[in-house]
């Protein structure tokens, strides 16, 4: 392992220097020749029509080409000029040669582009560079002027360029070398500190760190591995504390539970008032109950999130529902529901009963917290796609140290939260557990003194066409 990575990466990199060497002499020759050859095209093609427009105003003033022009011109730029009729014949021909040949397979439309490479349709006996351009008189069409330049010329300046290119890539992959140095001095090698970290976490010896100090992917893959040992090294005491937790809200209802039917049973309680601790007794099992309960609905949900049970249903009944099952309690402290719906119907694509569960831990919560002859306020409001729910409440509030941690299991804020103390802990993390199996969040936010705000969002109903 210690080589192997780094073998690896050499082995790549030589690899592809070799694949570009080689692509570069191959493709980057012809690549080159093409672009110099229609570099040089366009450039005769310029000539081309520069000479055109001249022969065809000289040939309007004085009804005959202008010879002595076109020779100069070919003498000058040593490229070769021949003119055509409209029949193919060659009229002019800058090298002198008799100039009544013809090119039976010239047809300037045979093709989109304005040149040809070749022998120009066997004028040469080498491979040139031709183009051509109409020349006209009083809308008359009196042949076409073509101008020619070696293949080889173009060549010549291609070839200059590929060795040019070939320097550069030397250059350049000399300075890739610097390039693979420092790639393994800054990843290769704390990868491989990395990989004997995991080797040794992987031994048990949590206690060992990764000597890696970067600020980046790396240094923050490393600094996760070690956060990772340290929460593992805590994770025996984590878990004594969770079941300290659970043994503690076990122990307490099964004390008083035991204490009262010891005490019922010595006859140290009198027989008329064992009604009023039977009540006891029985709402200290419901807390242990509720409690069992929460806790199988939690695991249920850490377990599968995605088997909900996805319907349509409207919102604003199922939040009337729910609160009505709060109207005994509500009564008892004088707190009131202000209910505000954007709408008389809210259709919404969800689970029904996790959604109710939901809503019945939020608004249990705020009834605990509200202060007496309170109102606890329930707003829904469509945005976009989704409905906007928020319970708010107008109690104590949460303190902010406590605000960060109200969704830790079987957490409890102290008693200045309210004086109903018999919560089991779980209702908020069974609530974002529910939230978060819908692909949503639930947020918070809460002022001492001034009550508490849950929101969260849920996706509406497609409309059926």
């Amino acid at each position: 392992m210690k080589k192997r990575l780094s073998l690896k990466f050499l082995l790549v990199f030589l690899l592809f220097g070799l694949g570009s060497f080689v692509f570069l002499a191959v493709a980057g020759e012809r690549l080159f020749q093409d672009s110099a050859r229609h570099t040089a095209a366009r450039e005769l093609y310029r000539d081309a029509l520069t000479l055109a427009a001249a022969q065809s105003e000289y040939y309007a003033a004085h009804r005959q080409l202008d010879v002595d022009s076109l020779n100069t011109t070919a003498s000058a730029s040593g490229h070769r000029i021949l003119i055509l009729n409209p029949q193919n014949l060659v009229i002019f021909d800058s090298a002198g040669t008799p100039a009544d040949r013809t090119l039976a397979g010239f047809d300037p439309a045979e093709t989109s582009s304005f040149y040809r490479i070749g022998s120009f349709y066997g004028a040469f006996s080498e491979t040139t560079v031709s183009v051509f351009s109409p020349i006209s008189a009083d809308f008359t069409l009196l042949g076409y002027l073509t101008i020619h330049q070696s293949a080889s010329v173009a060549d010549a300046r291609a070839n200059d360029f590929l060795a040019r290119a070939f320097q550069i890539y030397l250059v350049i992959f000399l300075f890739s070398l610097l390039i693979y140095a420092a790639l393994y001095f800054w990843v290769l090698r704390p990868v491989r500190k990395i990989a004997e970290g995991a080797g040794e976490f992987a031994a048990g010896h949590m206690d060992y760190r990764i000597q890696v100090h970067a600020d980046d992917e790396v240094g923050y893959l490393a600094e996760s591995l070690n956060e990772m040992a340290r929460q593992l090294q805590s994770a025996d005491e984590s878990q004594k504390r969770f079941i300290a937790n659970i043994s503690h809200d076990f122990r307490s209802p099964l004390t008083s539970i035991r204490g009262y039917l010891q005490a019922m049973a010595d006859g140290v309680i009198p027989t008329d008032s064992q009604e009023k601790y039977f009540n006891i007794v029985i709402g200290e099992t419901e807390r242990l109950t509720n409690l069992t309960q929460s806790m199988l609905s939690l695991n249920s949900l850490d377990e599968a999130r995605l088997g909900l049970e996805l319907s349509d249903f409207d919102l604003v009944r199922t939040v009337r529902s729910v609160c009505e099952t709060f109207e005994g309690v509500c009564q008892k402290k004088g707190i009131t529901f202000d209910l505000i719906f954007g709408a008389p119907v809210i259709t919404v694509h969800a689970d029904l009963g996790r959604i109710n569960q939901a809503l019945h831990n939020l608004i249990d919560n705020a009834i605990k917290f509200s202060y007496e002859n309170g109102v606890i306020r329930i707003r829904l409001q469509e945005v976009g796609e989704k409905v906007s729910v928020s319970v708010k409440d107008f109690g104590c509030g949460i303190e902010k140290d406590d605000l960060g941690r109200i969704w830790t299991r079987f957490y409890k804020s102290d008693t200045s939260r309210g004086k109903d103390k018999k919560g089991t802990g779980l209702g908020l993390s069974i609530t974002r557990e529910i939230i978060a199996s819908h692909g949503e969040t639930i947020d918070v936010t809460s002022t001492p003194g001034s009550g508490t705000e849950f929101i969260f969002r849920l996706p509406l109903a497609k409309k059926k066409e």
